[in-house]
């Protein structure tokens, strides 16, 4: 079999990106999860990829959120740069795969996703209530675009499905940023564990998301 095409991993990985995790709701998709795990039998190259890639996402916005808190300003820009960078590679993947219009829309997309995360950073750290319930606000209009954008590209991706998957990402910077902004770094240790361990779930889910739409491609 050939390997499905980067901008197809891409693409496709970008809808959980921001995805994060709460006990109800792992317990809930546990069978997500399985799933997952048995897929990566048959595709692993693409579900190491996508791991990959998943991980960074988050590294990245993590890495602004410490730098803000250390007061660390070139630090800040090194980490924004990098997230924007990443937004950019998946556009254009996106693009290559399902036309110059969607690679738009998508960079459209993921830059409301890391503007709201920045300004939500930016907010915790400025102790500024209203800017944080604005950033929440257009974080959560902004996963149910995207929910919207993806469920259209891959039929294994239902609407509801990728937005709550979306808003529990939210949910999880938020915890996160506002721990690294209070200086709780023992529980920030364990949302990251938390965090990147469900990045990995996620990135199992859509493999084999992806496995069924392309069954002929993905290795």
């Amino acid at each position: 079999m050939q390997s499905i095409p980067l901008a197809c991993a891409l693409a496709l990985a970008l809808s959980f990106a921001a995805a994060a995790s709460t006990p109800a709701y792992a317990a809930e998709h546990a069978d997500h999860a399985v799933a997952g795990a048995a897929s990566a039998t048959s595709a692993p190259k693409l579900h190491a990829a996508l791991r990959e890639l998943w991980l960074g996402h988050v590294e990245h916005t993590r890495a602004y959120a410490m730098a803000v808190k250390a007061g660390d300003p070139m630090a800040a820009t090194k980490a924004a740069d990098d997230v924007v960078a990443n937004a950019k590679q998946i556009a254009n993947a996106v693009g290559g795969f399902y036309g110059a219009d969607a690679g738009k829309q998508m960079l459209t997309l993921l830059a409301g996703h890391w503007g709201g995360v920045k300004a939500l950073t930016d907010a915790r750290h400025a102790g500024d209530t209203a800017a944080a319930d604005k950033a929440m606000n257009d974080l959560t209009a902004n996963a149910n675009e995207i929910a919207k954008f993806l469920s259209g590209a891959n039929p294994y991706l239902p609407d509801d499905a990728v937005r709550s998957l979306l808003l529990g990402h939210v949910a999880h910077h938020s915890e996160q940023i506002s721990e690294i902004m209070s200086g709780d770094m023992k529980a920030e240790a364990t949302t990251w564990t938390a965090m990147k361990a469900h990045m990995n779930t996620i990135a199992d889910a859509l493999a084999d998301g992806i496995t069924r739409q392309f069954p002929d491609k993905a290795t």
